[in-house]
């Protein structure tokens, strides 16, 4: 059974290279901007892509939360010995066990005010899953309008306050989500803290409230820009308002 460190076969290794070189065309990025982004050396990015050394599962699932693709479907890897044991998540993300989160799992419809017109919500997938590799909750967002901007990184389930953080953190900035656990329905209401692209570079900081839908309560989810004209508006928009109206969190006026 394979560790993160374990080295892959040279035909798993080959058929990861071959769709890596491929998203690297699609996506018109550099293999350096790649490597900084998996927080990898581009030596070892160079190594990989050109078979001078095999993957291993760590460097492959830094490269799949990277690239937001996965890498290892269709390879028939084994699970690793933690995840048959009962894996512990980092105690930076609150060590919890793979057992205790598994209520967790699932695809959400997430939505939040639209940050540049106040009547409309902005609404996308995200995907929280658990990785054998990372031994912890991992999501990933999906069927965004502006992919560039999507997001993926490490879900923290502490004890001690009772609320979830999805945390993004590349090359040290941070976007964080601080949600609720989920109500007896299965929503998570909260508030993201981010920051607005405005013109040219220009970032300004953030937040506003969110939500989590499972995306089974939703018996046709919308996502994009959500309109008044939108079937689900006023569904997505209640859902917003709860989050205040509970409340789940607070906004104090300046």
């Amino acid at each position: 059974m394979p560790t993160p460190d374990k080295q892959l076969s040279a035909e798993q290794s080959r058929q990861i290279a071959a769709t890596i070189r491929e998203e690297i065309a699609l996506r018109r990025v550099s293999r350096q901007t790649l490597a900084e982004q998996a927080k990898l050396s581009l030596s070892t990015l160079e190594k990989v892509l050109s078979g001078r050394r095999p993957f291993t599962l760590a460097t492959t699932v830094r490269l799949e939360q990277a690239l937001g693709v996965t890498l290892r479907k269709g390879l028939d890897l084994a699970p690793t010995a933690a995840s048959l044991n009962g894996a512990i998540a980092p105690d930076g993300l609150g060590a919890y066990s793979r057992r205790a989160v598994t209520w967790l799992e699932g695809t959400y419809i997430t939505v939040r005010p639209s940050f540049g017109d106040r009547n409309t919500i902005y609404a996308y997938q995200t995907e929280i899953a658990w990785d054998d590799v990372a031994s912890s909750l991992l999501f990933r967002e999906g069927e965004r309008l502006d992919a560039a901007f999507t997001q993926y990184g490490e879900v923290a389930v502490p004890n001690q306050s009772g609320f979830i953080y999805l945390v993004t953190n590349r090359h040290g900035q941070h976007r964080l989500i601080t949600v609720s656990r989920p109500t007896i329905s299965g929503e998570m209401y909260g508030i993201i803290t981010t920051l607005l692209a405005g013109r040219g570079s220009m970032l300004t900081p953030i937040a506003a409230p969110i939500a989590f839908l499972p995306i089974k309560n939703i018996p046709t989810p919308s996502v994009g820009r959500i309109s008044s004209s939108d079937v689900n508006h006023a569904v997505y928009r209640d859902h917003l308002r709860r989050t205040t109206d509970e409340p789940f969190a607070l906004f104090l006026p300046g």
